[in-house]
């Protein structure tokens, strides 16, 4: 189902997104899929041996999933920026949960855009993952 322009408004919550609780082998594939394998995200004694208690999950993995509630909103093809900084570090076995809220719709440039604030939290702390800003072009009712 399309979302258009007119039907948002300034303080609309995002469908929340949760995932979790993650595992170890979520972050094995994240490591395939991106490249990324430095050991403090797949090998927990080497997490261990640079002062964490256990891996880590990238931190991209966490914004991705930031990305996904924004996308799953608005639609593919619509984001126009996005924006994030890392704020806590999650572990194996938490799961968090992504929430975001429109704060400005304006017309810029020839787009309808939306702009919002998100927070990733960890849903059994509420522990900062991350926060940042997101715009999307949304289509107008009238074309």
């Amino acid at each position: 189902m399309t979302l258009y322009f007119e039907d948002v408004s300034v303080g609309d919550e995002l469908p929340e997104l949760e995932k979790g609780p993650l595992q170890e082998v979520d972050l094995v594939r994240y490591a395939g899929a991106s490249g990324d394998f430095n050991p403090i995200h797949t090998v927990p004694r080497v997490a261990q041996s640079v002062g964490l208690d256990t891996t880590i999950a990238h931190g991209m993995m966490i914004m991705a999933y930031a990305g996904k509630m924004i996308t799953d909103w608005a639609g593919a093809g619509t984001l126009r920026q996005f924006k994030t900084r890392f704020s806590g570090m999650t572990k194996p076995g938490e799961s968090v949960v992504c929430r975001a809220k429109v704060s400005k719709v304006i017309e810029e440039g020839g787009e309808a855009l939306v702009m919002g604030r998100l927070t990733v939290k960890g849903k059994n702390d509420d522990s900062l993952k991350l926060k940042g800003d997101f715009t999307v072009a949304l289509p107008r009712k009238s074309g």
